[in-house]
């Protein structure tokens, strides 16, 4: 990912941070997800002929984050006007497993 596309996904991340959901729109570029990727959200930016995704979480109660916070899980890239499939979720969906056993030893 070039060094503008970040940028343009740590200006979405920093924008949700200060107004977040619900008071976040987002703009577009900042999506809840549904269906097996519920509780997920996403950052979606579009360069280099791709469509850029980043999975998120959000932790309203995390002390040992410093408070609530965005916590970054995945992301992917698809060719431009392209769905992600499925299987393109399951390394989403593992890592999230694998945050959530963490945060359940930290309590």
């Amino acid at each position: 990912m070039s060094s503008k596309l970040v940028a343009e996904v740590q200006a979405v991340l920093d924008a949700v941070a200060h107004a977040p959901p619900p008071s976040c729109s987002g703009g577009g570029k900042w999506e809840a997800m549904h269906g097996d990727m519920s509780g997920f959200f996403e950052v979606r930016v579009r360069g280099d002929g791709k469509n850029h995704r980043v999975f998120c979480v959000l932790e309203r109660d995390a002390a040992d984050l410093g408070g609530p916070s965005i916590v970054v899980i995945d992301g992917l890239f698809t060719p431009k006007r392209s769905a992600a499939k499925p299987k393109d979720y399951r390394g989403a969906l593992t890592m999230r497993a694998e945050w959530e056993c963490r945060r359940t030893v930290l309590e």
